[in-house]
This record gives C-alpha cells, sequence and structure tokens, in this order.
C-alpha cells in the first residue's frame, strides 16, 4: 500500500498570503528581514523540502515493494527445500527435522471434544 502523500496547509496558506502582500507592494518590506523576498524565499525552501520528503516516500514504497517480493521469493525457496528434503529423506526423518519440519511421528493428533449425551 502506498503511503499518502503530504501536502501542506501552512505552504497553501503562505502562498495565499504571499499574493496578498505583492499586491499591497511588490517590493514589501518591513524591516528586520520582514520583507517580501525573504518569505518567498521561505515559501520556496518549505515547497522544496516537501518535495523532496514525497519523493523519499515513493522511494520507501519502491523499497518495500522490492522487499516484499524478495520475501515471497525465498519463501517460496525455503518451501521447496523443505518439499525436496521430504521427498529425499521422507517426513519422519531426521533430516527433515534438521531442515525446519516437524516429524510426521512427532505431530500433535487433533483431539476430538467429546459431548455429553444429552438426557431424553
Amino acid at each position: 500500500m502506498a503511503r499518502l502523500k503530504r501536502s501542506s496547509e501552512v505552504l497553501e496558506k503562505a502562498e495565499r498570503r504571499a499574493a496578498g502582500l505583492r499586491s499591497i507592494n511588490s517590493k514589501l518590506d518591513l524591516g528586520g528581514s520582514l520583507t517580501l523576498e525573504t518569505l518567498t524565499t521561505d515559501i520556496e525552501q518549505l515547497r522544496s523540502k516537501l518535495n523532496h520528503y514525497n519523493e523519499l516516500l515513493s522511494t520507501i514504497d519502491a523499497a518495500q515493494n522490492e522487499l516484499i517480493a524478495t520475501e515471497k521469493s525465498v519463501k517460496e525457496s525455503l518451501e521447496r527445500m523443505l518439499s525436496g528434503i521430504a521427498s529425499r529423506y521422507g517426513r519422519d526423518s531426521h533430516e527433515y527435522e534438521m531442515a525446519g519440519g516437524v516429524r510426521k511421528s512427532e505431530r500433535k493428533r487433533p483431539s476430538r471434544k467429546t459431548t455429553p449425551d444429552p438426557k431424553p
């Protein structure tokens, strides 16, 4: 399942506010580094970091998909190897047990639940 990409309400609000400030004065300077140019630079930096973050999420999704596919492949190989050991040595052999299987003679047999007879 793909991770949800992130959006930023702060970025959207900042872009709207910057557009409003630009309509007041395109070279707005309120002193103390509060300029429209500084705000625009900060907005661009936030947009860049947000895009980078979302790209990393996509990369993680791709890596996760590769990992899942590799796990399935290894799981299948393990099952085939255990089946091969069973066919060569038998399901009740020590070799089968050494390979990770449960010997046939050591399996627990399901016990049946006995229900009391209903009284007529």
